[in-house]
């Protein structure tokens, strides 16, 4: 299919409903303009100041600070010498950083404020994402170190979503029609929510082990101001057809390009998180759940989908490290059995796969960026 039957035949439905009284018409500019109305969503703002694909075409800069998300999974003992620890300390020398969430998914109790290390005048959350009783809310006193409990606005996010599938899914193709669940186990998708504490434009997402410097993140912020719609971080992988097994494979291995940015080190709108959690189908949200694996994937397809283009690698000094502890699912054999098996649902579900780029071995040249 082509962009535009994608951007506009196909939202037909869409075009008849704005012509209706209590449908109001949306700007030409979204019309007119990839990815078209289906893709730009009234219900997240109504200013197009806020939408990522359309900085170029409104002469609008993103705002020069982002909130850095950390997802905690293993929750290994808090101290100077832990990953986490020091990953925090990374992110407050940061010069753009405006804002550090940490979204505490790990079976431990939610580390005591005296074992985080200091973040001075940056807002510090922690968000408690597991539902069992014995943990509790906690505030920590102060007027910017705060850790607060995200049941309650989980549990908003989980039924709005439910809510709102058929609306939103009703003018699009059938292939993202509704498929309602049950299951409220804690998923790893919650690392997507669109949490009201992410107020900028650019989120940081990060896993808790995540070995980056000051120098590096700051240098991939300025290159993903560049190119806002666009995942841009450090950890590469790419997927390529396998004959032998007609089928779409999955690899780590180095290669002359790439088509997954993960999201354990990159650069995204906050839009994104919005469209992951109100427009994906739930389909495939469950399909991430029930394999706890593979969230990093179906956002990279969300935002191929969006745009049409391909991630953005940045290089670093040290190698990316995946995951540092051996209770890590991602060191688990059938882990990279189940990331094939995902990539090869949303491929079938979204129509098409990722968008590719050739590998530079240098840093990103922004000037001469042309990925499509």
């Amino acid at each position: 299919m082509t962009i535009e039957w994608k951007s506009f035949a196909s939202s037909y439905l869409q075009i008849i409903r704005e012509r209706l009284p209590d449908f109001p018409a949306r700007n030409s500019i979204i019309w007119n303009n990839t990815p078209g109305a289906l893709l730009t969503l009234p219900t997240f703002t109504d200013s197009l100041r806020f939408m990522p694909f359309q900085f170029e075409n409104m002469n609008f800069q993103p705002r020069s600070n982002y909130t850095a998300v950390i997802y905690v999974q293993i929750g290994a003992p808090l101290n100077p010498n832990n990953a986490l620890y020091k990953l925090v300390k990374t992110i407050t020398r940061s010069q753009f950083i405006a804002k550090i969430i940490i979204l505490w998914a790990a079976d431990r109790s939610t580390p005591s404020r005296k074992r985080w290390p200091p973040t001075y005048h940056i807002p510090f959350h922690v968000i408690n994402l597991d539902n069992s009783d014995r943990k509790k809310p906690y505030i920590f006193q102060g007027p910017v170190n705060i850790i607060d409990s995200a049941n309650s606005q989980a549990a908003e996010i989980i039924k709005k979503s439910h809510d709102q599938k058929g609306s939103v899914h009703s003018s699009n193709s059938q292939i993202f029609a509704s498929t309602e669940t049950t299951d409220e186990r804690l998923s790893i998708s919650q690392r997507f929510f669109p949490f009201k504490e992410i107020e900028t434009d650019a989120v940081l997402s990060l896993d808790e082990d995540a070995i980056l410097n000051t120098d590096e993140v700051d240098f991939a912020f300025t290159v993903w101001r560049d190119f806002p719609d666009r995942i841009v971080g450090y950890p590469a992988r790419a997927h390529f057809w396998d004959d032998s097994k007609n089928a779409w494979g999955y690899t780590s291995k180095w290669t002359n390009y790439y088509s997954i940015v993960l999201t354990g080190a990159a650069f995204y709108h906050r839009y994104y998180n919005y469209l992951y959690t109100n427009w994906i189908s739930l389909l495939l949200l469950k399909t991430v759940q029930q394999s706890s694996n593979c969230e990093d994937i179906l956002m990279n397809f969300l935002v191929s989908h969006v745009t049409r283009k391909a991630p953005i690698k940045v290089t670093q000094r040290k190698g990316y490290k995946d995951r540092e502890t051996s209770r890590s699912p991602w060191n688990d054999p059938d882990h990279f059995i189940q990331r094939q098996s995902c990539l090869n649902t949303f491929a079938t579900v979204f129509g098409a796969t990722l968008k590719k780029k050739n590998f530079k071995s240098k840093a990103v040249q922004k000037m001469e960026e042309n990925i499509e």
